[in-house]
């Protein structure tokens, strides 16, 4: 696997050591491939995460937002039935999958069907930062101020 050398990068700039934080936690993340997942754009400002998840009840998945780091956990309940497989291609393992949101993203709603689990979420900015029209007024006329200044 290529590492990247950012080292560089931090003698000419400030504060972007966060970035290279989640550029290393990107490259990790890809060495466990389970469950596997889907990100899908459904809107400009809209998204959904689905994640295969056969084999997990609604009540063996959680899913947590803090910081802007959305954890989905699965913890599969020990069945204590004793089966004999003649092949087991179905992973029932545990697992915690981690997705790293940008700001004002939020998680409006879940849900599980059919073995996936559709996480969605939608970018909501405040309005403060979002962009709005300024009204642009004419000219003063000044020239009758300034002149009645001079005749006085």
């Amino acid at each position: 696997m290529r590492t990247i050398d950012l080292s560089p990068l931090y003698r000419s700039v400030v504060g972007f050591d966060r970035l290279a934080d989640l550029l290393d936690a990107a490259g990790a993340e890809t060495a466990n491939g389970y469950p596997p997942y889907n990100i899908e754009r459904t809107a400009e400002n809209a998204y959904r995460i689905e994640i295969a998840v056969a084999g997990f009840r609604q009540e063996d998945l959680t899913i947590e937002v803090k910081e802007n780091l959305l954890t989905v956990q699965g913890r599969n309940v020990a069945n204590d039935e004793v089966k004999r497989y003649l092949h087991r291609g179905l992973a029932e393992r545990n697992f915690e999958r981690r997705f790293q949101l940008a700001d004002y993203v939020i998680v409006a709603d879940a849900h599980l069907e059919n073995g996936l689990l559709a996480i969605s979420l939608k970018r909501e900015l405040p309005e403060a930062l979002k962009p709005r029209k300024i009204e642009i007024s004419a000219a003063k006329d000044t020239s009758l101020i300034e002149g009645d200044k001079a005749a006085a």
